[in-house]
């Protein structure tokens, strides 16, 4: 990561600016989706580009997922980059005919001869009480399904990063922002969710992979929110005599399985955080990819810390056991390495 400035911004300010330099900067990319013009988005991604842009670029929907995410998919194929915002993931529900038999899919049946440029964003992930409808990350579900790109940034500068590298990718990107890391005032205070995002354009590749901390005794593999956890959780291993690297994945499709292997084959440890359900996700597909790359290098088995295979609760007590927190990575940690 190269940062040249002192000018800060939220993680929900920094994609919001992002969008705003690329529909400046081409007439083709507009946006639409549930309250993201006059409301400026439930969670403010999408603020002040109604008054930037006006009604015929950024378009309020009706609650009809099916009917505005499909009408994405027909205008990217008719040259468009349009934008569209899944609310809250949990409702792919009732949209997932348009998003994999359609957005994901069109290129691959059609030969390669027609292409699908566009950005679905959405919310994910709990800590507030919003109950099973509202709190999951599922993550891992889409990226088990090919045809589509899938990014999930931890912090401003990779946020305004990945969202401009989105808009301008001519394949389908899905595009999942926890809300733990926007730095909205309403929420959970993140001192990590204001950082410092240079004013101008640019790019973070998509699939590559950033070393959040450096460390030599296991290797933290995680992504979103689970970054700002495990980073905390490093500087408690700290105190213990234990350095922890933390590797934040920014994409799970592509997967960065080469800096992966290339971590685990200078720490020897592995630890996987995620608050994607443990079960079929992408807890065993980092440690599928390092038992085959540099299983050799391992001193001890892969572990991991994710939500366990159940709706997240509505209670405040429950859901908190049941997210991964600082405190179940450092014991896992400490296991890890005095096995």
């Amino acid at each position: 990561m190269t940062i040249t400035t002192d000018r800060k911004l939220t993680t929900q300010k920094a994609i919001a600016e992002a969008i705003a330099l690329e529909m400046e900067a081409d007439d083709t990319v507009l946006l639409m989706g549930e309250d993201i013009g006059v409301y400026g988005g439930i969670f403010g991604a999408t603020e002040g580009l109604l008054d930037r842009f006006g009604p015929e670029r950024v378009m309020d929907t009706p609650i009809s997922e099916t009917g505005f995410i499909g009408a994405a998919v027909g205008a990217a194929i008719n040259g468009l980059r349009p934008i569209a915002e899944l609310m809250f993931v949990d409702f792919f529900g009732v949209c997932m005919d348009q998003i994999y038999n359609n957005m994901a899919k069109i290129h691959y049946f059609s030969g390669g001869n027609v292409k699908v440029p566009m950005v679905l964003m959405t919310a994910v992930g709990g800590g507030y009480s919003d109950a099973g409808q509202h709190s999951q990350t599922l993550w891992g579900t889409f990226a088990h399904l090919p045809g589509m790109k899938v990014v999930v940034p931890s912090n401003p500068y990779d946020a305004k990063g990945l969202m401009t590298s989105a808009i301008r990718d001519d394949n389908p990107v899905l595009y999942m922002f926890h809300k733990g890391v926007l730095g909205l005032g309403w929420m959970t205070n993140n001192p990590r969710a204001t950082g410092a995002v240079p004013s101008e354009s640019y790019e973070v590749p998509i699939g590559e992979a950033s070393i959040a901390r450096e460390g030599d005794d296991l290797t933290m593999v995680t992504v979103g929110l689970s970054v700002h956890r495990a980073l905390d959780a490093a500087e408690m291993l700290e105190d213990k005599g234990i350095s922890a690297e933390v590797l934040d994945l920014r994409s799970l499709v592509p997967l960065d399985r080469d800096k992966i292997a290339e971590s685990v084959g200078k720490t020897h440890r592995l630890l996987v955080v995620d608050e994607d359900y443990q079960s079929f996700g992408m807890t065993g597909e980092v440690i599928a990819t390092v038992v085959e790359r540099v299983f050799d290098h391992l001193d001890a088995p892969p572990m991991r810390v994710a939500t366990p295979d159940t709706p997240i609760p509505y209670s405040r007590p429950l859901e908190q056991f049941a997210l991964p927190s600082a405190e179940r990575i450092v014991e896992a940690a400490q296991q890890l390495v005095s096995a």
